[in-house]
């Protein structure tokens, strides 16, 4: 049997976008991503302390360093700059590999969103 489990996390990482002509996505900076062992189309579940707000999407690679947090296309809607977001991947394994599996959870300075 496989189950989904936590994969990825970036705990409170702060908006610095929001384009709503776009496509669709978040832009996350690449070294967040390379931290949080994301890759670039990988979809994942994005959580609004600010406002409650949940959605789903997929990563889009940001500037090296840049500290971006953009919310392209209709979620620019769900977003005001400024607010904290939790980032989160998921992965399905085997139930007993889940057991001892170690996700990627990345803690950035929320103000920056720069590595710690």
């Amino acid at each position: 049997m496989e189950i989904q489990v936590l994969k990825s996390k970036l705990h409170c990482v702060t908006v610095t976008q929001a384009e709503l002509d776009y496509i669709g996505s978040i832009t996350i900076d690449q070294d967040l991503m390379d931290a949080a062992n994301l890759i670039e189309n990988e979809q994942v579940h994005v959580l609004n302390k600010n406002n409650g707000e949940r959605l789903v999407t997929y990563v889009l690679t940001g500037k090296r360093g840049s500290g971006i947090i953009c919310l392209n296309g209709p979620a620019a809607l769900r977003v005001k700059l400024g607010d904290v977001l939790i980032v989160i991947s998921y992965a399905s394994m085997e139930f007993e590999k889940a057991k001892s599996f170690k996700p990627w959870v990345v803690f950035p300075e929320t103000e920056t969103n720069k590595l710690k």
